[in-house]
């Protein structure tokens, strides 16, 4: 591909499979912004982005602004990162956390694109993964988006659909997987689409705004198997929830109820079975060996 001069706004796996993709199909950015260093673990300690480790990795300069505002000061004059030309081509952001402000958006020549893992205007907001397993979707899929100010309400350039029919609603797919598989599909679209976007050959599509429906942010609460729920329902949430914010169950035990984390699980003839699980103060295990320890 042709070089170009772009900047990628980004953080975690997703972000990261996006760049290996771009990376093999000759397209590299010249900078990485990311969040700041983060506490992470038992032991808090501080843990760059996934995104900033990739940089690094590939000799990318990395901005890790505490805010946005600070940042639309600082673009404008970074001409020595990548190419001599005047302006940047275009941003690019896939899985970046943080809506952007219009005055950084229109900072490169072509705008601001997006890397989105639904079929806009579905599942807007920040959990179109977990949501389409959740809902048992037969397709779901990516979109690239010209980014506005506004949540995942851009106009389009492309996209491109994702088979998740397994029969009987039961999702092909865990988080993990769908998440690297749609990353994957973004990048290539992107790289596919974009020598026509800047030559001026593709005209955004504004979206149908009155069929949006969106996502929530999911909380620990959310992770709670309802034992009266219908397996599958509480299967799909497994494959969801996993590993953010994971799954539990409060199993009866000898002494009182315990929290069981549930990490893995399939469905057979007799239903939700469980297979590797952490009881609460222990490590991991399987099901199994977790009802012997309940009976000795």
């Amino acid at each position: 591909m042709t070089s170009v001069n772009f900047v990628f706004f980004g953080t975690d796996e997703f972000s990261v499979k996006v760049l290996d993709t771009l990376k093999e199909k000759g397209l590299i950015p010249s900078l990485i912004i990311t969040g700041p260093d983060k506490p992470k673990g038992r032991k808090r300690l501080l843990t760059p982005p996934l995104s900033k480790v990739w940089g690094e990795e590939n000799k990318i300069p990395v901005v890790q602004p505490t805010s946005l505002k600070d940042l639309g000061a600082e673009l404008p004059n970074l001409e020595e990162f990548g190419s001599s030309a005047p302006k940047f081509d275009f941003f690019l952001v896939a899985s970046y956390g943080k809506i952007i402000p219009q005055e950084i958006l229109d900072i490169p020549t072509h705008g601001t694109l997006n890397i989105h893992p639904s079929l806009l205007p579905k599942y807007r907001g920040p959990s179109p993964l977990e949501t389409a397993i959740l809902n048992g979707d037969s397709e779901t899929g990516v979109a690239i988006m010209k980014l506005d100010a506004e949540m995942d309400h851009g106009p389009l350039l492309a996209s491109e659909p994702f088979d998740l029919r397994s029969g009987q609603g039961i999702p092909l797919y865990n988080f993990e997987q769908l998440r690297d598989k749609l990353a994957v599909l973004g990048a290539e679209l992107l790289v596919e689409i974009l020598p026509d976007y800047l030559a001026g050959k593709i005209e955004p599509q504004e979206q149908d705004h009155t069929q949006a429906t969106y996502t929530k942010k999911f909380t620990k609460e959310d992770g709670l198997l309802g034992l009266q729920d219908e397996p599958l329902a509480n299967y799909r949430k497994i494959l969801a929830l996993n590993p953010w914010p994971g799954t539990y169950l409060n199993h009866n035990g000898p002494a009182g109820k315990i929290r069981v984390i549930i990490k893995q699980a399939h469905l057979d003839e007799s239903g939700l079975v469980y297979d590797r699980v952490i009881p609460a103060g222990r490590k991991e295990m399987s099901w199994e060996d977790f009802l012997r320890g309940l009976k000795n």
